[in-house]
């Protein structure tokens, strides 16, 4: 008999038209950065791991994350770049914060360091838990959408600072690149 895994509650589609007001409201507050049209997305693959990993983000132990390059290409969707923002959701689809990336870079999962899987705040934080855990995940959306998972493929690694709303921001989110 096998043990179930753990529950995964689909994602409900993202509140595109709260995100845009929490967008507006970000931008009234800092008008340097209205040129930006940020990505609406989440953490995670279910609500369970979005809520989680949200959570980590909110009490500070998650300033970086990582997506298959493919993830973009596939949605026609450029990478994120340093200075872009994103709008992170909650596992409702709710907009919870918007996101500044502060760091980028492309390179294959088994190439994650000790200081990034720190950064990312998940499981034990050392590089090689952050290897197996992120296959896990990579490994079971290959499964759902169709392509083979393997280590050499493309990731962005993207660093980021919390910047709105202000109750949650970091405080030394100052201006990058």
């Amino acid at each position: 008999m096998s043990t179930p895994g753990p529950t995964r509650t689909p994602l409900p589609p993202h509140d595109e038209a709260a995100a845009a007001a929490m967008w507006r409201d970000y931008v009234a507050a800092h008008p340097e950065h209205a040129w930006d049209e940020p990505a609406v997305e989440h953490f995670g693959d279910s609500v369970e791991s979005c809520d989680s990993l949200l959570a980590l983000v909110l009490g500070g132990g998650k300033r970086a994350t990582a997506a298959l390059l493919r993830d973009f290409l596939a949605h026609d969707a450029l990478p994120p770049r340093i200075g872009s923002h994103w709008v992170a959701c909650d596992g409702r689809g709710a907009p919870r914060l918007v996101l500044r990336s502060t760091e980028l870079r492309v390179g294959p999962a088994d190439s994650v360091d000790a200081a990034f899987a720190l950064d990312e705040g998940e499981g034990d934080r050392d590089a090689a838990e952050w290897l197996e855990g992120h296959a896990r995940y990579w490994r079971r959306q290959a499964a759902t959408e169709g392509f083979e998972w393997s280590p050499d493929l493309p990731v962005v690694f993207e660093r980021f600072d919390v910047v709105w709303p202000p109750e949650d921001a970091d405080e030394a989110s100052g201006p990058v690149g």
